[in-house]
């Protein structure tokens, strides 16, 4: 597959750009370039190949499940405008 230069001023008038004839040209080069990248990278076996989730074989370090945190809640809706029963009041915008 590739791309000629009046498909690269259909997809520009898609997404709302405008390329000289010259420009057009070089897109068109470059984009063709990155298909045939595309397509060579379509043609590797990858049936054999494990799904991974990290590239290396690592495995994540486990901590105690434990509250590190004191409870400030007071502390920090004291300085607020208005609280009421744990929750910040604001005005209201939208009717």
């Amino acid at each position: 597959m590739s791309l000629n230069p009046d498909q690269i001023q259909q997809l520009a008038r898609l997404v709302r750009l405008k390329f000289t004839e010259n420009e057009a040209d070089d897109f068109s080069g470059q984009l063709n370039d990155i298909i045939r990248m595309v397509e060579q990278m379509n043609q590797v076996d990858t049936d054999p190949i494990q799904p991974m989730s990290h590239p290396q074989d690592m495995k994540l370090r486990m901590r105690a499940d434990t509250v590190t945190e004191t409870d400030q809640h007071e502390k920090l809706q004291s300085g607020a405008p208005a609280s009421d029963s744990g929750l910040y009041l604001v005005p209201r915008v939208v009717e």
